[in-house]
């Protein structure tokens, strides 16, 4: 398990810090009371993140911040000095962020904090800008929110990166560049990304206020002006991530059926019309399968046949719970005779677990989807009747 490193000489605060990081989150806690007790603890251990006070007994003035910073310590500052030169004195160094001890809401900013940092790890962001300095800066202040980041100098490198990759969850790009300005940019991610797919965040300091409504106009999710400061720009990053976040969340509950976590009907028939537009330009061979148990089945036996079904699919095949009772499998490159191999050995299994299931199912290629289900449901009907398993 990943560790956090606490320095703070408040021993009550640094144990209150300690139990809700370990209550709320995946992460183990080291308390250290001096920095002569946390260079030990660094010398040993790794640390996901340090969360160290600006002022300790034997480090006034942040030096502790300092000897965490040269170990390579991604560091959030813990501070109750309030001087406003201090704090942008901190805000200056490499850190994470700096937080005023307050009280327990500042506690749960921490907290907050830690677990967004945790999640950035999943998301690439990439950067454009044609100023070297600039992007050097950037691309610092992002890998210290814990994302993963490809620099491009200009916008013709980031179109050509994007048709390249698909694990890119936001672009932060400059206005004024050469080649292709940012603007444009914007307009031609757009004609590929919808905004729940991909965010864009422009930066400019460019004085024009129509800027700013151009770039909002033409999809970009978030507009930054120059100057700005690191708080700002780690804010609105980490927001346009969490929305991002949020926006797949509400679209995955949409798709899925609550019982068995797998995909619904709704899924399916989206999913089949693309998959037919695909295989009329490309063919390839494919069956459809549909089964439901037999007899009447427990809340638990439903769940474990759901699950052994997906234990035998092939990743890029398709398991769908498509009504109440029954579950749609589309089996890709597969003719009859693979597929009632299979069928038969998944029911060897089902039945070796104590059920008993029917299943229909056809290779026969139709444009319309419709045609096919009402085509495979027969199967299964014929299935229930007079076999386990019936297809063509």
């Amino acid at each position: 398990m990943e560790k956090i490193l606490v320095i703070e000489d408040n021993q009550a605060l640094a144990t209150m810090l300690s139990l809700k990081i370990e209550a709320e989150l995946p992460f183990e806690v080291d308390v250290a009371y001096s920095l002569k007790e946390a260079q030990l603890f660094v010398r040993t251990f790794e640390y996901f993140a340090v969360l160290v006070e600006s002022t300790l007994p034997d480090a006034p003035h942040g030096k502790a911040v300092d000897a965490m910073l040269a170990k390579g310590m991604n560091c959030i500052v813990l501070s109750g000095n309030m001087d406003r030169e201090f704090r942008n004195t901190m805000l200056k160094k490499p850190i994470i962020d700096y937080v005023a001890k307050g009280g327990v809401d500042d506690i749960d900013f921490v907290i907050a904090t830690l677990e967004r940092l945790s999640k950035n790890r999943q998301h690439t962001v990439m950067l454009v800008d044609d100023s070297m300095l600039f992007r050097k800066q950037m691309k610092g202040m992002l890998e210290r929110l814990f994302f993963n980041v490809i620099a491009c100098a200009h916008g013709e490198e980031a179109i050509n990166l994007l048709q390249e990759r698909d694990d890119i969850s936001l672009v932060v790009t400059d206005y004024n560049m050469p080649v292709m300005n940012g603007l444009e940019l914007t307009v031609a991610v757009r004609k590929q990304f919808k905004k729940h797919q991909l965010s864009i965040i422009a930066i400019s300091g460019n004085s024009d206020e129509e800027v700013s409504a151009m770039f909002l106009k033409h999809g970009a999710t978030d507009f930054i002006k120059k100057p700005f400061s690191k708080e700002e720009f780690s804010c609105r990053i980490n927001n346009t991530i969490e929305a991002l976040e949020n926006i797949a969340a509400i679209t995955n509950s949409a798709h899925r059926d609550f019982t068995t976590g797998l995909y619904n009907r709704r899924h399916f028939d989206t999913y089949m019309k693309q998959y037919l537009k695909q295989i009329h330009e490309t063919p390839e061979s494919f069956s459809l399968v549909m089964t439901e148990l037999k007899h009447p089945y427990t809340h638990d036996e439903f769940v474990t046949f759901s699950e052994i079904l997906r234990s035998y699919l092939q990743p890029n095949d398709l398991l769908v719970r498509y009504s109440d009772e029954e579950f749609c499998m589309l089996l890709k490159q597969r003719n009859a005779e693979q597929t009632q191999q299979l069928l038969e050995q998944i029911n060897r299994y089902v039945v070796a677990v104590g059920m008993e299931a029917a299943w229909g199912f056809t290779c026969n290629f139709d444009n319309n989807i419709d045609e096919m289900l009402n085509h495979v449901d027969m199967m299964l009907y014929n299935a229930k009747k007079s076999g386990t398993i019936t297809g063509d």
